[in-house]
């Protein structure tokens, strides 16, 4: 059974830091997936704050350029989104997600809560 089990979310205050962690198990072969991380806060939809491929490109939402950064251990199947500078507009329920290339089926976490406030 594939699962997708996001950590490292928390109250942090603006300007502070999180690395959220998301560990695959029951994926063969994830390092070729396509990672990425979604957030979402209530009422809106779920937006795409940045992705790294099987070759280790990434890219990123503009709100988050420079700020945020994503990586992949694929010896642990784990990717990572490290978070700096952060705002009160980035609190959101944070998600990561895995799809092979030229698969339709797209693999999910149950979300981590990161709330950025004084």
């Amino acid at each position: 059974q594939v699962q997708l089990v996001e950590s490292g979310g928390g109250l942090v205050q603006p300007g502070g830091s999180l690395r959220l962690s998301c560990a695959a198990s029951g994926i063969g072969f994830f390092s070729i997936y396509t990672k990425a991380w979604y957030r979402q806060t209530p009422g809106k939809e779920r937006e795409l704050v940045a992705t790294i491929t099987s070759g280790g490109s990434t890219n990123y939402a503009d709100s988050v350029k420079g700020r945020f950064t994503i990586s992949r251990d694929n010896a642990r199947n784990t990717v990572h989104l490290q978070m700096d500078s952060l705002k009160p507009e980035d609190t959101a329920v944070y998600y990561c997600n895995a799809q092979r290339p030229g698969s339709r089926t797209v693999f999910w976490g149950q979300g981590t809560q990161v709330t950025v406030s004084s």
